[in-house]
């Protein structure tokens, strides 16, 4: 048994990390977050490891972050951390990253898990609902706000160049 669940930690570790960390924002607490959700996922492994065990543990994360929100309101300072080689000048990248991390943060939680559901892992609405546990139409609802709200409060990532009817 934990033979196999340490090859899909080892494999999927990478996907799943990125996934905390756009749900939590900060690399420390998307650490906390994926290695709470192994721990339970380990715990039924042997129930769950001929389905998807992927999309356990991701619900698990979803479940766990929004559970987390509820809880402690948290405002942790999310500070960039540097990715690119010493010399390089990705200014306009970094600025741009920042943009969307200051964004995101402005969102409420359901929104953020929301627009990651949807956006970053590519869920359906009728998907993201039954991972969050709630209607298709709350996830519409969410969607909806968050992004309403990224487009207020992020101007510098809207393209100028796209209509404004078309947003």
């Amino acid at each position: 048994m934990t033979e196999t669940f340490h090859e899909f930690v080892v494999h999927r570790t990478p996907a799943l990390s990125r996934t905390a960390y756009l749900l939590t924002g900060d690399h420390q607490l998307a650490e906390d977050l994926l290695q709470s959700a192994l721990a339970r996922t380990y715990r039924h492994w042997r129930r769950i490891r001929d389905g998807d065990p992927e999309a356990y543990v991701r619900r698990v994360m979803y479940h766990q972050q929004v559970s987390w929100w509820r809880r402690r309101r948290l405002t942790e300072r999310l500070e960039a951390q540097p990715t690119e080689r010493p010399g390089d000048d990705h200014s306009e990248a970094t600025a741009l990253r920042l943009s969307l991390v200051n964004a995101l943060r402005g969102l409420t939680p359901r929104q953020r898990a929301v627009i990651v559901l949807r956006f970053y892992e590519d869920l359906t609405e009728a998907q993201a609902a039954a991972v969050l546990g709630c209607s298709v139409g709350t996830v519409k609802r969410h969607g909806h706000d968050a992004i309403r709200r990224l487009r207020a409060t992020a101007l510098d990532l809207v393209d100028p160049t796209v209509e404004r009817s078309q947003q």
